[in-house]
């Protein structure tokens, strides 16, 4: 969405859920009985109250903070049929040199209770009802809002290969364009809906030192090349310019050091279908990268939305940094294609905790401030 008038601002999806919701959303995943009606209402209210604030904060593209999953990409494992095997814990080669600070990532409780079983048999879908009551739980939370736009995040078909592993379909190229078919009516029902799609991405940066890290580059690449051309392929007679994507290297507190750069990435985003690609910006490891649109030429129908706050950190970015960060972006590719968005998520899985929940809400304030002055500087 591109605004004429000032600098717009968004985030990348999951926001802190309420305890209670929590509480029950642990007990449905260790399979303790819950009442699933009294889930779904809460559910649908914490969907109405999360909307609410993003308002109150100054965002302008809200969504419903993925209330109803219990991650962003291992949600899929309930909405589709072949996921019944064991995939086997991914290793982070960031962290291989720091034991004290793996042992510290992987001890997080949601973390530790996030499930992703492997695919075991075909692929296909199995409840398209949830779809349904995400978008009608979003229509309910807006109706008494008054918002710029509204966008609700999917995973991408590379980043389900990611969390699952295959033990059914012969090749990669298989499996991943199996998973494409199955979530295409998810896509389809969120745009249908009038909703902005988000596909959440992590695979084309963080796939590179967890999922593909016996690879070479051209070797990852061509890998990535293959994960936006499936994806391509499910968003096939989509409009462009009602879906964006979410580049990722992880939404963990770890080094980081064997992050893939944005460059060697870059391309491949930009050859994916959605005109929006949001991506990290903020934090130690990607804040330099920026200067990469020095000599990368955008093309004309994308959008960019760099992280201008970060997703790890309890520190409250100051509003003057946040635009200083937006001009930086403005200045290289033109005020009309930069929104201001997150690192990352703040509830990229149920128990995520790594932001205080209050926390989040002043930093997406700060960002809101950050791009009123930054409008000021470009727009007056």
């Amino acid at each position: 969405m591109r605004s004429s008038e000032r600098f717009l601002t968004t985030h990348t999806g999951s926001l802190p859920r309420p305890e209670d919701l929590t509480k029950i959303m642990f007990a449905k995943a260790e399979g303790v009985p819950v009442d699933l009606g009294a889930l779904a209402a809460r559910v649908k209210s914490a969907v109405g109250e999360v909307v609410e604030r993003q308002v109150k904060a100054g965002i302008d593209i809200v969504n419903d903070g993925e209330m109803s999953k219990p991650s962003y990409a291992t949600y899929v494992k309930d909405r589709l049929t072949g996921f019944g095997g064991t995939t086997k814990a991914p290793v982070y080669q960031d962290l291989i040199g720091f034991p004290g600070m793996q042992k510290r990532v992987f001890s997080d409780p949601g973390r530790a209770r996030r499930s992703a079983p492997a695919c075991n048999g075909p692929i296909a879908l199995r409840d398209a009802a949830a779809v349904a009551t995400d978008i009608a739980n979003m229509k309910v939370a807006l109706g008494g809002e008054g918002v710029v736009g509204a966008f609700m995040s999917a995973a991408s078909p590379g980043v389900i290969s990611l969390f699952f592993g295959n033990d059914y379909y012969s090749t990669h190229e298989a499996y991943v364009f199996a998973i494409a078919e199955a979530m295409t009516s998810e896509y389809k029902a969120v745009v249908d809906a009038g909703f902005i799609l988000q596909l959440d991405c992590p695979d084309l940066g963080m796939g590179r030192h967890i999922q593909f890290a016996d690879l070479d580059l051209a070797a990852f690449r061509k890998k990535a090349q293959l994960h936006v051309e499936a994806m391509n392929h499910a968003l096939a007679g989509l409009p462009p310019d009602r879906m964006r994507v979410h580049l990722c290297w992880g939404n963990y507190d770890g080094p980081h050091h064997c992050d893939v750069p944005l460059a060697d990435i870059i391309d491949i985003a930009f050859a994916a279908r959605p005109n929006g690609i949001s991506f990290e910006a903020a934090n130690p490891r990607h804040a330099h990268e920026w200067k990469l649109f020095e000599t990368v030429r955008v093309p004309a129908d994308k959008v960019l939305i760099p992280g201008v706050i970060e997703s790890k950190s309890n520190f409250i970015e100051h509003p003057e940094l946040v635009a200083q960060r937006i001009e930086r972006y403005a200045r290289l590719v033109g005020r009309e294609n930069v929104i201001a968005g997150g690192d990352c998520g703040y509830g990229t899985w149920v128990g995520q905790a790594a932001v205080d929940p209050d926390v989040v809400w002043a930093k997406l304030a700060a960002m809101a401030e950050g791009a009123r002055l930054a409008s000021k500087l470009f727009w007056t």
